[in-house]
């Protein structure tokens, strides 16, 4: 079965979570989305949103669990 989300990404830098994503789930496409961005609703099996911290504290931490949707 193949990898669905990615907890153990959360806190790590956006670029190092795209990285072990793409190794884990190669046919999925990445989308790295500052957090507090509006995105379209619907769910899509060949993507994964990955939200960084941005704004004020730009970190650029990954701030919540991505996921395939």
């Amino acid at each position: 079965m193949s990898k669905t989300s990615w907890p153990e990404v959360v806190g790590w830098p956006a670029t190092q979570a795209v990285t072990q994503i793409n190794a884990d789930r190669p046919d999925v496409a990445i989308e790295v989305i500052p957090n507090g961005t509006t995105v379209g609703p619907g769910y899509n099996a060949e993507r994964v949103r990955v939200f960084f911290a941005a704004g004020i504290v730009a970190t650029g931490l990954v701030v919540s669990t991505p996921a395939v949707g």
